[in-house]
């Protein structure tokens, strides 16, 4: 199994420092390894996460829309 740094894992995905630290925070991230005070990521963690965000079209992210665009009262 190949671990990856926080740094390593900030080039791949682009992602700042404490962006990633929220994300282990909320659970929304990556899943990954605390061993001592170190942070690690498995390489095919962060590629299954990275594959997971992958979107056909920019709507379908948005789970919050509806049809008509206009706000319901």
């Amino acid at each position: 199994m190949k671990l990856l740094s926080l740094d390593e894992v900030v080039s791949v995905t682009g992602l700042s420092r404490s962006s990633l630290a929220k994300k282990r925070c909320d659970g929304t991230g990556p899943a990954f390894f605390k061993i001592g005070r170190t942070v690690r990521y498995a390489a095919a963690d962060v590629d299954a996460w990275i594959l997971s965000r992958r979107r056909t079209s920019t709507w379908a992210a948005n789970d919050n829309s509806n049809e008509s665009g206009t706000q319901a009262a």
